[in-house]
């Protein structure tokens, strides 16, 4: 006869053995939860015959998740690379007859045609998602950002011709209520918001020592 012997590393045999479907969620992911979650105002307890809560926030969220800033800005004719203002280029300026659009460079900037009477969150209510219930660790919340997709160039002048901008996966770290401005993070080939030590990036990236 012979005890029985666990072995040592229990955790990694255990999820060797999955067996059919399962409901959790098993992408790793540096966002809570709850920062997918749109806003739906609706009533907590419905009445028999109307939509519960929970479902209309699901399938709202599914429904937006379906949709790409990308996509619908080309959809009507809108080119992103050209939303960013820059340096005026005397010596490649197109002329009328060549027919080329825009003649003359973009020279108003996105902010003024901005207006945020219809968001359904203030900034502050934006940042707060990242906080998870029962944590003092504010995480990164998702977003698309329009960046420069060489880091190196953006960081010099963001207006250079040479830069090419798109539509990349960011987690907003935090927000300046001066300036009305985020700072963001671009997320890395797996989804993950972290740090040059691969660390995930929390309370906006601000460490013990400032």
């Amino acid at each position: 006869v012979t005890t029985f012997k666990m072995p040592e590393e229990f955790g990694s045999v255990l999820d060797k053995q999955v067996i059919g479907p399962t409901t959790e969620n098993l992408i790793k992911s540096d966002f809570p939860v709850q920062s997918f979650k749109p806003k739906v105002q609706i009533a907590f307890q419905a009445l028999p015959g109307q939509c519960p809560q929970k479902i209309e926030v699901e399938r709202r969220r599914r429904l937006y998740l379906t949709f790409d800033i990308a996509q619908l800005l080309a959809s009507k004719g809108i080119d992103s690379n050209q939303l960013m203002p820059r340096h005026h280029d005397p010596d490649n300026m197109p002329t009328i007859e060549e027919k080329k659009d825009p003649v003359f460079p973009i020279y108003l900037p996105l902010k003024i045609f901005d207006n945020d009477g219809y968001d359904c969150r203030t900034p502050e209510e934006w940042i707060s998602l990242g906080l998870e219930p029962g944590s003092h660790d504010r995480k990164p919340v998702p977003g698309k950002a329009l960046l420069p997709t060489d880091d190196v160039l953006g960081h010099e002048d963001p207006k250079s011709q040479k830069l090419i901008y798109k539509w990349i996966d960011v987690g907003v770290l935090d927000y300046d209520k001066e300036t009305e401005l985020y700072l963001v993070h671009k997320t890395d080939k797996n989804g993950l918001v972290r740090d040059e030590e691969g660390r995930p990036i929390l309370n906006g990236g601000i460490t013990p020592q400032g």
